[in-house]
């Protein structure tokens, strides 16, 4: 077996993970957007400024 075929199926491994990790936390995201009890930003117009983060 050769080097080239290790790099080649990390690499093809890596891709397929990062692949993953970004559908899942795609899936997340998409998930607390069409939810109504998550959070509002402190942005938002209808929430008040001295509020919590969302994110923290």
């Amino acid at each position: 077996m050769d080097g080239t075929y290790i790099i080649v199926i990390l690499a093809l491994l890596s891709l397929l993970g990062f692949t993953i990790f970004a559908l899942v936390g795609k899936k997340r995201i998409e998930d607390r957007l069409r939810s109504s009890d998550a959070p509002k930003s402190t942005l938002a117009s209808d929430k008040k400024d001295d509020g919590k983060p969302a994110d923290v």
